[in-house]
């Protein structure tokens, strides 16, 4: 398979938008023979995009410029030589592996390329780092050396009432402005979710994913199918023109249809999140969430030919200050979980929804940000490497008053009998008082 896309004019776009490299990370998993540029273009104004291609593909590359830009008339008027002297550069600079001619050219200006390349070795494919390589209009890689990337949670029906209420109204240019607050606040990919009883969820899905597919400001980040149901991941996946992430599968319903879905997502170019589940239910210990995702990864990688880039596991956050005692560990349980599948799963991801573990303290939103903050301080210098968060409810660690800070960390990571106790007291204190969202929502 040769894949050939077009940069339209000097914004360095394809026609839908994308930037070079976020349409290479589109089509990169079909693995193809050769991916190239052509068309719309002259060879002098094509050469930085192709020079960008032959940075970033781990493949072979062509480029088909046209013979310069149309004149008044339609017509192109670089000669064979004006246009061979600058693809022969091409070749020269170590771009291409195959040459050839757009609008305009003509068998003397084929002639001519190929006099003006035959001397210089073919490109040689770079070896590049192995990440995670999604994109929307723009690319968003993820890898060992880049940040942790927040994930925006807002538009899901079932974690966001006020979402749900405005699907549910068909109020879809207002439910486009909460995902455009999302990218506003700092989310670096969009978390989509229409799981409601009482909705059409594929119907949803796809027109909500149509919608802002027409927004630049959301749509240049890359997007999260989020669904239990995977007709409706794979409604969403078939709107989606950039790599996206599926949210979720796993082993629950055994490993024939973990494999089948696994095959779709692969096919269809998407990374996908693991859940830390199979036959015998959700895994709640280290030891569990561990084993999971390594059977997981074993089936991916062996079995399915999976990217391991593109595999990112989730184990499991569950709430914390529940009040039973077998809850107490649970983030310090997620934290360590995660250190283990970084160290034993090579370029696998960690991700996970963040807002699960403050669950005990909804309606409390200084605390709650609170517990979100010294959780992540911790799970990712274990090596989380995304999480679905509200992007305008983060918490400065360092920022955090020191009495409550202390007494979540007590909570998080499990170090007091009585650290539930002490916090519910400190709680108190700060229970009236706005958080850090709402007085910057304020200013």
């Amino acid at each position: 398979v040769m894949i050939s896309g077009t940069i339209t004019d000097a914004s360095g776009r394809t026609l839908s938008g994308q930037t070079t490299e976020a349409f290479w990370n589109s089509v990169r998993h079909a693995q193809p023979f050769m991916i190239g540029l052509n068309c719309a273009l002259g060879a002098g104004e094509l050469r930085p995009y192709v020079a960008e291609l032959a940075r970033l593909a781990d493949t072979r590359v062509s480029a088909h410029p046209n013979a310069g830009l149309p004149n008044e008339f339609g017509e192109y008027d670089e000669t064979p030589e004006e246009m061979a002297e600058v693809v022969g550069e091409f070749a020269a600079s170590g771009l291409v592996n195959l040459v050839g001619g757009c609008c305009g050219t003509r068998p003397d200006h084929i002639s001519a390329l190929a006099a003006a390349v035959g001397s210089h070795a073919p490109r040689v494919p770079p070896k590049l780092p192995v990440k995670c390589r999604l994109s929307g209009l723009e690319p968003f890689n993820l890898g060992p050396e880049d940040l942790f990337a927040n994930v925006g949670e807002r538009c899901n029906v079932t974690g966001s009432a006020i979402f749900r209420r405005l699907i549910e109204a068909d109020d879809y240019a207002a439910a486009v402005a909460v995902a455009r607050q999302q990218v506003d606040n700092g989310a670096q990919i969009i978390d989509v979710n229409m799981d409601e009883g009482m909705l059409d969820s594929e119907k949803a899905m796809v027109t909500f994913m149509n919608l802002i597919a027409s927004e630049p400001d959301v749509a240049r980040l890359p997007v999260m199918i989020d669904s239990s149901k995977w007709s409706v991941i794979e409604a969403g996946l078939k709107c989606v023109q950039g790599k996206a992430v599926v949210n979720s599968i796993s082993l629950k319903e055994g490993e024939p249809a973990f494999i089948e879905q696994a095959e779709l997502c692969r096919d269809y170019g998407a990374a996908v999140i693991i859940m830390a589940f199979d036959e015998q239910g959700q895994a709640d210990s280290v030891e569990r969430k561990v084993e999971i995702c390594k059977r997981s990864y074993d089936v991916l990688v062996d079995k399915v030919g999976f990217d391991p880039a593109d595999i990112i596991f989730d184990p499991n956050i569950f709430a914390v200050a529940t009040g039973i005692e077998e809850h107490a560990s649970y983030g310090l349980d997620f934290i360590e979980a995660t250190r283990r599948i970084k160290q034993l799963l090579p370029h696998a991801l960690v991700s996970g929804g963040v807002s699960n573990v403050s669950f005990s303290f909804r309606g409390n939103n200084v605390v709650r940000e609170a517990i979100h903050s010294v959780f992540l301080y911790y799970a990712i210098r274990a090596g989380m490497d995304l999480g679905i968060v509200n992007a305008g409810q983060l918490a400065i660690y360092e920022d955090l008053p020191t009495d409550l800070r202390d007494a979540v960390e007590d909570v998080v990571l499990n170090r007091n009998v009585d650290a539930t106790e002490r916090l519910l007291e400190v709680a108190e204190r700060y229970k009236d008082q706005k958080s850090g969202a709402a007085v910057k929502g304020q200013d």
